[in-house]
């Protein structure tokens, strides 16, 4: 007879819950028919933390993807509007990425429909489980263990 695996139902129990949370962020992003993808919002949401615009290559290296996958999701987001394509005011050949002001108005919505999505996923919790929850899960984004008591 095997024993219970609680580390290997813990794996499970985290992989379906980014699952959800996945489906449920979509859900809410098509509602608000933003005319972005999931991928493009992160695009979005990324290039709002630069305090000039961007490279391609800054972004490739931010998203964790290849520089390709980046001419794609900013030619769907050029072709909508939502970015421009400008170039360095210090080396010509160099292009930067910006958020258009319809770019900036679609990051908002993006901001609320996440918000939107996380307090469905939050509502069985009290206000309590909630806090607790924040507290394990900067344990786990930081990599260090709490502190025991």
């Amino acid at each position: 007879m095997s024993t219970p695996d609680p580390d290997g139902l813990l794996a499970e129990q985290l992989l379906r819950l980014t699952r959800r949370v996945h489906r449920i962020q979509k859900r809410h992003l098509l509602q608000r028919d933003l005319g972005v993808t999931p991928a493009q919002s992160r695009l979005l949401r990324t290039l709002a933390h630069y305090g000039e615009p961007p490279r391609m290559i800054d972004l490739a290296e931010r998203l964790e993807v290849v520089p390709r996958a980046v001419t794609t999701l900013v030619d769907g987001l050029e072709a909508n509007g939502k970015v421009r394509r400008v170039p360095d005011p210090a080396n010509r050949r160099v292009i930067r990425i910006e958020l258009t002001d319809d770019g900036r108005t679609t990051l908002r919505e993006l901001r609320t429909a996440r918000r939107s999505a996380a307090e469905e996923i939050l509502a069985p919790l009290t206000r309590e489980q909630r806090e607790v929850f924040g507290d394990l899960l900067d344990t786990l984004i930081d990599g260090v263990p709490a502190e025991r008591c």
